[in-house]
């Protein structure tokens, strides 16, 4: 508050002396000062209402001169006003436009400014997969495999993995083993009752849609081709799309937590690890990646087969993934060093393989084939244990119980066949709508309860094999679905560009 009184050529009402800086001050204002700070406003010093020191000064009046009484002068004093504030507007257009010019050159250079960000980060990325790319080449995975592999590298440097893979070593079995022995504990512990938590039958029916998330790949190239749930972390899932991108995506937050860019076709098949913020893709690029979600970056890049890849499965350990390709093979591989450490081809079938799972203890595994054949193999040993025919067409997805005695597998016949793997023999077979084409099929971690997607998505009780719940909302194939913990929801994805999650 500016208390001050200048002096001028007008003298102030009620005026009054400061004696501790000699000041002059309107009487109503100095007053007013004090009584808030109780100091003098020039010196700073202690003043007090009755220091102050009234001034008597005669009354200066100022008269209009004559000239300025009359209608004439009066006119021409409005006249000079008007003209003086069209001049003050036009001053302040003049400033406007300028600030707009100005205003408008700086969006534009932000603008080119916020378009070369965008380019350098999508070099920097561009650049970052191509070293991604280039690492086994280098010498980084040559180097882990040993001097076998490094021989037999091509002329650009990189080693391709031999056919027959690196094997498995006695420390690779005994750790398999090991595995397979406490899984089958805690499983015999469990015994035959269900899980505490788990979601009754009557829920499930009652099951809707929570949400719909149709943003997470490009909608130029629409498509979501696979999809996998953390298991620990049930809010966390990973997607692949035939945009060529796998989605990391929080169903809480409803975020997207990185899109994992570096595949040169489509992703098919998609795994996130237990425990690990970690994701494997395939695509039928040949590649098999591996990912570090945190980074967006690939850790590692597998190259165990010759033609696309159709199926992934993560072993029990976390450290090796088992892949199917339409080249005959399949290949047992370590995640942690990228290497190949066997690959398998039938040598009695003339059908690519279209699709592959790890038995929950990991001792065995299953594959399908483009001419139905559904074969199990020992995986020390590499050899064909049992083979389980009766399906007609490709079989399109194979799927092991938690329990470790049920094989759901589907096929281009319409049908969904349940195999016990204690008799070998076909128990179940359920017989869906003419024409339903079946793309994935997966056991809640409990064993209770079996999905399958396909023309829709579909739940079904186990070991009574009844249907609980259809679900409709799809505009297009399902090509994926998985339980949330103790299936307290299920989430499936489609052609239609959606991942659906469904609850009660």
């Amino acid at each position: 508050m500016s208390l001050i009184c200048a002096l001028s050529n007008e003298v102030p009402e009620q005026p009054v002396v400061s004696p501790v800086s000699g000041a002059i001050f309107e009487r109503r204002l100095i007053e007013k000062y004090i009584a808030e700070c109780n100091v003098d406003p020039i010196s700073n010093k202690e003043l007090t209402v009755e220091q102050l020191i009234d001034l008597k000064v005669p009354t200066l009046t100022k008269p209009k001169p004559a000239s300025g009484t009359s209608i004439p002068a009066i006119l021409k004093s409005l006249q000079d006003e008007w003209d003086a504030v069209m001049l003050h507007s036009f001053s302040l257009r003049q400033q406007l436009h300028t600030a707009r010019q100005e205003l408008s050159h700086a969006l534009y250079q932000h603008d080119a400014a916020t378009r070369v960000i965008a380019r350098l980060n999508k070099e920097v990325t561009a650049a970052r997969e191509a070293l991604a790319t280039l690492k086994p080449q280098a010498g980084i995975a040559p180097a882990a495999q040993g001097p076998a592999l490094a021989a037999t590298a091509d002329a650009g440097g990189a080693a391709d993995v031999p056919a027959e893979g690196a094997g498995l070593s006695e420390d690779v079995v005994s750790k398999l083993q090991e595995t397979a022995t406490v899984l089958t504990q805690e499983r015999k512990r469990r015994g035959r009752t269900a899980p505490e938590g788990l979601t009754h039958s009557e829920t499930i029916r009652s099951f809707s849609t929570l949400a719909s998330h149709p943003g997470l790949h490009s909608a130029s190239v629409p498509g979501i081709l696979a999809l996998d749930v953390h298991q620990k972390d049930t809010s966390k899932m990973v997607t692949g799309g035939a945009d060529k991108n796998a989605t990391v995506f929080n169903k809480d937050t409803e975020q997207v937590v990185a899109i994992l860019k570096g595949h040169n076709k489509k992703v098919t098949c998609v795994v996130y690890h237990p425990t690990e913020d970690t994701v494997i893709t395939a695509s039928p690029d040949t590649q098999i990646r591996v990912w570090n979600v945190d980074t967006s970056q690939t850790l590692q890049l597998i190259r165990a087969h010759d033609a696309p890849v159709t199926g992934l499965s993560l072993h029990a350990t976390g450290d090796y993934i088992l892949s199917s390709s339409l080249d005959h093979n399949w290949a047992f591989s370590d995640i942690r060093v990228g290497r190949v450490l066997c690959k398998v081809s039938d040598q009695s079938a003339s059908s690519p393989l279209t699709a592959a799972q790890f038995h929950p203890d990991g001792l065995i595994l299953g594959t399908g084939t483009q001419d139905a054949a559904i074969k199990i193999w020992d995986l020390k040993e590499r050899s064909n244990v049992a083979n389980f025919p009766g399906h007609s067409g490709a079989i399109s997805s194979i799927a092991f119980s938690e329990n470790g005695y049920y094989l759901a597998t589907a096929a281009e016949d319409s049908t969904v066949r349940l195999w016990d793997l204690r008799k070998l023999r076909n128990f179940k077979t359920i017989q869906l709508d003419e024409g339903y084409e079946v793309n994935d099929l997966c056991f809640d971690q409990s064993g209770t309860y079996l999905a399958v997607a396909g023309t829709d998505v579909r739940v079904y009780l186990c070991k009574q094999w009844t249907s609980l719940r259809e679900f409709n909302d799809h505009t297009a194939q399902a090509t994926g679905v998985r339980f949330g913990t103790n299936a307290e929801f299920l989430a499936s994805t489609s052609m239609d560009r959606t991942l659906k999650i469904y609850g009660s």
